[in-house]
Order: C-alpha cells, then sequence, then structure tokens
C-alpha cells in the first residue's frame, strides 16, 4: 500500500514539495487541512454537532473535535477535500453549500503511544446547517467513533470558562462491517474499544456517559462500504473542555461565533 502523501509548505504557505504522511507529523511540515462544522436548528436554539474520534488515531485519539476533517493529500484543491463529509458521516452535499468562516493557522503537537507529533496545519474553516437527526448520519467506523451535540450557546460558556461541563448527546452507529483493501473488518462494540474513555487517562467514563438503545429504520447509503443497521446507540455525555482536541480556546470561539451567521435551512 502506497504512504498516503501530503504537500508541504513553508511558513508563508509557499510549497515546497510533497511528503508521506507519518514523515510530515514526524518532522512538523506545515501542510493543508480542511474543516467543516455542522449546525442544526431546534427551534431558537442551535446545536453544534462534534465528533468523537477513534482511540486508534495517529493523534489525539478518544477526543471530542470537528465534525469532519481531514488532511488535503498531495494535488488535492479545497473543492476536494469537502468528500471529508461523504466519508466521515455519510453527507452528500456540493462545495457550494458550505460557508466559508475562516483560515486558522494551528500547531498543535503531542505522543501517541509513545510516538512523538508535532501537527503544523493551515486549516480552512467551513460551516453548514443540516436540519437531520444524529440517526441519519452514517460514522466511518475506522475514524469516528460517535457523533454528539449540544447547544451552541453552552459551548461558548465551555470555551469561555464560564460552564465547568456541558451536556451532549449523542449516537454510536452500529455498523456491521468495514470494509478495507478487500477486506471486512469487523466494527462492532465487541471489539475492545470502550465506549467511552477519557482522552487524557484511557481510563473508563461510564459514570459520564449514560447510553440508551434506540431503533431507527435503515439508512440509505451510497457507499457500499458502510451498512449500518437499524439500531443506534443514543449516548448522554458530561464534557469539558480537556476532552477537546487542543485547537485553542481562541479558534473554538471563533468557529462558535462564526457559525451563529451561517445560513440556516
Amino acid at each position: 500500500m502506497t504512504p498516503e502523501r501530503f504537500d508541504i509548505y513553508d511558513d508563508q504557505q509557499k510549497w515546497i514539495g510533497t511528503a508521506p504522511r507519518n514523515e510530515v507529523h514526524a518532522k512538523g511540515y506545515w501542510h493543508r487541512s480542511f474543516h467543516c462544522w455542522i449546525v442544526r436548528d431546534e427551534g431558537d436554539k442551535r446545536m453544534v454537532l462534534f465528533q468523537r474520534r477513534r482511540d486508534i488515531k495517529d493523534t489525539f485519539p478518544g477526543y471530542y473535535d470537528i465534525t469532519a476533517a481531514g488532511h488535503l493529500v498531495a494535488g488535492e484543491q479545497l473543492q476536494d477535500a469537502h468528500r471529508e463529509l461523504e466519508e466521515e458521516l455519510g453527507v452528500h452535499t456540493s462545495f457550494d453549500a458550505l460557508t466559508y468562516l475562516f483560515t486558522a493557522t494551528q500547531q498543535l503537537q503531542g505522543e501517541v503511544r509513545g510516538v512523538p507529533f508535532l501537527d503544523r496545519e493551515f486549516s480552512a474553516v467551513y460551516g453548514l446547517c443540516l436540519n437531520q437527526p444524529l440517526e441519519s448520519y452514517v460514522l466511518q467506523a475506522s475514524e469516528v467513533d460517535s457523533l454528539y451535540e449540544a447547544p451552541l450557546d453552552d459551548l461558548l460558556a465551555l470555551f469561555r470558562q464560564e460552564k465547568d461541563a456541558v451536556q451532549a448527546f449523542g449516537v454510536r452507529a452500529q455498523q456491521r462491517t468495514f470494509k478495507e483493501e478487500g477486506e471486512a473488518l469487523s466494527m462492532s462494540p465487541q471489539d475492545g474499544t470502550p465506549l467511552s474513555s477519557s482522552p487524557r487517562t484511557g481510563e473508563f467514563m461510564f459514570d459520564g456517559t449514560r447510553e440508551v438503545m434506540t431503533t431507527t429504520t435503515d439508512l440509505s447509503c451510497n457507499r457500499g462500504d458502510y451498512k449500518p443497521s437499524a439500531s443506534a446507540v443514543r449516548l448522554v455525555s458530561e464534557i469539558r473542555l480537556a476532552d477537546f482536541v487542543p485547537h485553542g480556546t481562541t479558534y473554538y470561539i471563533d468557529v462558535l461565533e462564526a457559525l451563529k451567521r451561517v445560513a440556516g435551512v
């Protein structure tokens, strides 16, 4: 399998070549990424959707993060990168339907399973309003553990440190299989991954997360590698500031303020 390659840049966004993904994160090369935050309106209240990253991710496993995001691979443009919405969430929409919010310059670093990383990104941030229930999303099991939503105003208060925690409601679709390189991989809850664990300690958080089984009709999907079942696990969690990927409070506050201006449907 050919390693994924990214275009890399200097700190002035001048292209300087390409490099494999693992080298980009090991050496801290600047590269480009796409962020899209989804909102929905519930009466006069705007809800913001965000995902919990899989515990197998190479950066910030188990943390809460942007609704859908991804790196631009070598040669890609932003118009191509919005594929992340379809891949991670099963959302089929045109690039023109997205609202551009701003471009963020970020440097994130850490260590995962003993391997240090330095993630330097120029991130184009977009917003999208979709008034549909969480159960209608088809989660990419290799990337997304679960999908949550919380009121925009509550999240603003959290990142302004006016609240210690927010209550969020989520869903984990019970996908039967995920096909990768022609092989079917079981991604059921019996795969050993805890339903919720602390991003910082790895300790189970069953005290903070409750699960409720709900039944939905089978969801349609145009991609053959996803097979959602007729049931989903509803989650209720108390989420704290430190549980989010550390993009910085300024980033999150700027995103949330900008999401107020995204047109409803």
